[in-house]
């Protein structure tokens, strides 16, 4: 790993470096004055609520490689670094930081799974190489940069989560990350509202393909119809994965699922085959290790280390967490949702034992066709041996809708969130299992804690 120097950030940033020891090595880059450590790079943000240029003395005192800055800042003349701009600071910086190593980068996105999918692949990688991986959901302009400067010289590995919602968003992050593979889960009906339609998501998501280098492997959802459209991809190797063509370079057959305890399935992949347990429930999770799978053959794995790591992978906070209270099985999915992510859950859920109960709020940034869309998702409900739902949100009531007017039965709206807690404790029994699902800004993780009070 190559060190880079406090004059090579300033100049990568076009920023003016006030510093006496201008070779200086930097360690990494944060935002959070609470994380610095020596020779690291501290970037004052201005925020909505706190500006982090108020820190800024704080965290020279406590031994910064320099400050980032966009004015002045009484008392600290000196290491700083003056810029027009500390976001865009944050990715010239870490693109610079990412020049220094040559450990191999992969990228992942898509409109569902990306957070899943990466924790796959870094378990996957995990069996052989000293993984780096994108933390939780730091997967925007803030949260990418931020996670190549974690890099350190015993990392053999990053695997590095690419999330966006607009145009333009996509080359830039590419451009700073430099994947030597890129993996694309789907392509779904999430952020329409600035992208306008799937094709526009497809755009969007594949903007910067053209900064890999010749040759690189794109892993791709083979059961993805406009996924498909880049299988003559010029000047990628591009690999599909499938859970039902057997002509994709990884599939899998004899799925079978076990609820909460995941999914047993056949994997196949460089003609060689092998029985694999998924200890994570969902289909989607299946779909998930084949690309792990392709990762690991690309990174000279063998399928006995590749089995390995998918039967150790693990969930995280807010995405598909089976919480045990009070002889209850929660289901905390109330991170994020959108169309497809929303039909994965339930579908989970409808493999679950005991009674089973959704609780379902809006899903966000759907654009013009956001009550279709929820509509749909209620669609797609009625199909599900259920035995309860509970909607709240204006939206949420298109699913109720929806639902209702297939045939679906035991619904019930909510108008008021507030009172959903107090409904829903005194209508859960031990034996249900019951998921929450619902996009972050409906806030339905204090809907979480409320269960888990209600029934410890």
């Amino acid at each position: 790993m190559k060190k880079i120097t406090l004059k090579e950030v300033a100049e990568a940033c076009m920023g003016s470096l006030i510093c006496d020891e201008e070779e200086a090595f930097v360690t990494g880059g944060v935002t959070d004055s609470r994380q610095v450590e020596k020779g690291n790079l501290f970037f004052a943000i201005p925020g909505e609520k706190v500006d982090g240029h108020k820190f800024v003395p704080q965290v020279i005192e406590n031994g910064a490689g320099a400050a980032v800055i966009e004015h002045d800042v009484e008392g600290v003349s000196s290491p700083v670094i003056k810029v027009r701009d500390t976001k865009k600071a944050l990715m010239q910086a870490a693109g610079c930081y990412r020049g220094g190593f040559e450990i191999p980068v992969i990228g992942i996105t898509g409109s569902v799974g990306k957070t899943s999918t990466k924790e796959m692949i870094a378990s996957v990688l995990g069996e052989k190489f000293n993984v780096l991986k994108t933390e939780g959901n730091f997967n925007n302009e803030i949260g990418m940069p931020l996670t190549l400067f974690k890099v350190r010289e015993e990392h053999e590995a990053a695997v590095v989560e690419m999330g966006i919602n607009h145009f333009g968003e996509m080359e830039r992050m590419s451009k700073v990350a430099r994947p030597d593979m890129f993996v694309i889960t789907n392509i779904g009906d999430c952020h329409l509202e600035f992208l306008g339609d799937r094709d526009g998501v497809l755009k969007a998501k594949t903007e910067g393909l053209d900064i890999m280098a010749e040759g690189s492997p794109l892993i791709l959802n083979g059961d993805d119809e406009q996924l498909l459209k880049l299988k003559d991809y010029p000047g990628l190797k591009v690999l599909f994965y499938s859970l039902e063509n057997k002509d994709a370079y990884a599939y899998a057959t004899d799925i079978e699922s076990k609820a909460e305890e995941g999914s047993d399935f056949t994997l196949h992949i460089l003609g060689k085959q092998i029985s694999v347990h998924v200890p994570v429930p969902g289909k989607h999770m299946v779909a998930n290790a084949l690309a792990a799978a392709i990762v690991g053959t690309e990174m000279g794995m063998d399928i006995a280390e590749i089995k390995s790591g998918i039967e150790k992978v693990q969930t995280i906070s807010g995405r598909s967490n089976f919480i045990h209270v009070g002889g209850v099985t929660v289901i905390d999915d109330c991170y994020n949702a959108n169309p497809n992510s929303m039909k994965a859950s339930l579908e989970v859920l409808s493999n679950c034992s005991g009674r089973r109960i959704a609780v379902l709020g809006d899903m966000g940034e759907l654009g013009e066709e956001t009550k279709n869309l929820h509509y749909g998702v209620g669609e797609y409900l009625a199909t599900l041996n259920l035995d309860a739902v509970f909607f709240s949100g204006e939206l949420a009531e298109e699913i109720s809708r929806g639902a209702g007017d297939n045939g679906a039965e035991n619904l019930f709206f909510i108008k008021e969130k507030e009172t959903m807690s107090d409904i829903l404790c005194h209508y859960i029994k031990p034996g249900d299992t019951v998921l929450v699902k619902a996009s972050h800004f409906m806030n339905f993780d204090s809907l979480i804690n409320d269960l888990k009070d209600c029934l410890s």
